[in-house]
């Protein structure tokens, strides 16, 4: 298992991101719980966000993620996973 850097950019209509967020944070509160995902959260105005994963591939650490109802209504117009060699600190469970 490797570190994957997830990046999501979101539609730009923040009723509908507004709509299916409680489900999107649910669905990835359980990745965490089960160890998947370590950690998630917005950046900068909302409009992306970054996921931290433990997967095999980049391609596993996606189809982790296909799941994600953000991804069901197509909320997410993006997104990209990139291994991450984490050199200074640690992050848990990785």
């Amino acid at each position: 298992m490797a570190v994957f850097a997830v990046h999501y950019t979101y539609v730009d209509d923040a009723e509908r991101l507004a709509t299916f967020r409680p489900e999107h944070r649910a669905h990835l509160a359980e990745l965490h719980r089960e160890g998947t995902l370590l950690l998630s959260g917005p950046l900068d105005d909302g409009s992306t966000a970054l996921l931290v994963l433990v997967a095999d591939s980049a391609e596993d650490a996606l189809a982790r993620l296909d799941g994600d109802p953000f991804t069901r209504e197509r909320v997410i117009v993006e997104r990209t996973a990139q291994e991450w060699t984490v050199v200074i600190g640690e992050i848990p469970g990785a």
